[in-house]
C-alpha cells in the first residue's frame, strides 16, 4: 500500500497525550510518511509531547498556547526562519467549562469556550495559510453536540457550533490559495478531554446500543478520515463535515 502523505510536512495541534485524537491522527500521519510538526502548550505539556514526538519522529517541537497572540506570533516566526512549507495543519483544540447547563454559564466561561475552541482555528488558519504556498488542507475536530442537544454538552456545543460556521468561512476565504478548509465529527471517544463530560460513559454506552454499527468509534477511523483529508485524495473536499461516528449521527428516537 503506498504511503499517502509521503513528502508532506503536518502541523498538529493538541497532542496532549497519548489518549487524544490528535495523537492517533498524528500516527496516522506517521505511517502514511507524513513528516510532523507538533505544538504543545506551555511547561507542562513539554515533556510529554517531547516524548511522543521523539517516538514519531517528528521534525520538532514548538511551544503554542492559542489564547495568547504573541505565541501566535511566535510560531510564525519559528516555521519561516526554518523555511518551512506545511501541506496540512489539524488544529485539536476545545476547552470548556462544563459542569454548569448553558443558562447558566457565565460571560467569562462563555468567552473562554469559544476563544480556545473556536476562534483559535480562525488564529490558526491565518497564521499557518502563508506556509501552503502550493495549497494544503486544514482540519478541525467537532463533535455531534455542534448541531443537536447533547446531555451535559452545554457551552461546548455553542462553541462547536460556532467553530464549524469557523470552518465553512474559512474554507470560502482561503480556497482561491487551494487551501482546504474541513471537520471531522468524531462520535464519543474515551479520552482525557472527555471525561469533563458529566456521566460519559453513559454516552458511550448510549452509542453503542443506538449506532446503526452497533459499536463505538474507534480513534484510528478518525484518524484514517484525517489522512484521506490530508492526502490528494481529499483534493476536492472543503468546507465539509465528515462523521466518523458509526452513523450515530442519523438517529433519532430509541425504543429499546
Amino acid at each position: 500500500m503506498s504511503q499517502l502523505l509521503t513528502g508532506k510536512t503536518a502541523l498538529i495541534l493538541g497532542v496532549a497525550n497519548r489518549w487524544s485524537l490528535a495523537y492517533a491522527i498524528a500516527q496516522a500521519f506517521t505511517r502514511e510518511g507524513a513528516q510532523l510538526i507538533l505544538t504543545y502548550q506551555g511547561d507542562r505539556q513539554k515533556t510529554t509531547v517531547e516524548e511522543i514526538a521523539a517516538d514519531l519522529k517528528a521534525l520538532k517541537t514548538l511551544s503554542c498556547d492559542v489564547t495568547k497572540d504573541d505565541d501566535i506570533r511566535k510560531l510564525t516566526d519559528e516555521l519561516k526562519s526554518q523555511g518551512t512549507v506545511l501541506n496540512s495543519v489539524v488544529h485539536s483544540i476545545a476547552f470548556g467549562d462544563l459542569s454548569r447547563p448553558l443558562a447558566e454559564t457565565s460571560r467569562p466561561s462563555f468567552n473562554q469556550a469559544m476563544d480556545i475552541s473556536a476562534y483559535s482555528l480562525v488564529a490558526v488558519a491565518h497564521a499557518t495559510a502563508p506556509f501552503m504556498a502550493g495549497g494544503g488542507s486544514i482540519l478541525t475536530l467537532s463533535y455531534l453536540g455542534a448541531t443537536r442537544v447533547v446531555q451535559n454538552y452545554n457551552v461546548m456545543g455553542v462553541a462547536k457550533a460556532a467553530l464549524e460556521a469557523s470552518m465553512r468561512y474559512l474554507a470560502s476565504d482561503l480556497g482561491p490559495s487551494n487551501i482546504r478548509v474541513n471537520a471531522i465529527s468524531a462520535g464519543a471517544v474515551k479520552t482525557v478531554s472527555a471525561r469533563g463530560v458529566r456521566d460519559f460513559s453513559k454516552m458511550l454506552e448510549a452509542a453503542a446500543h443506538m449506532s446503526p454499527l452497533r459499536r463505538n468509534t474507534d480513534p484510528a477511523e478518525v484518524a484514517d478520515t484525517a489522512v484521506f483529508l490530508a492526502s490528494d485524495l481529499g483534493r476536492g473536499v472543503t468546507g465539509n463535515i465528515l462523521f466518523v461516528d458509526a452513523g450515530m449521527q442519523i438517529m433519532g428516537f430509541s425504543h429499546a
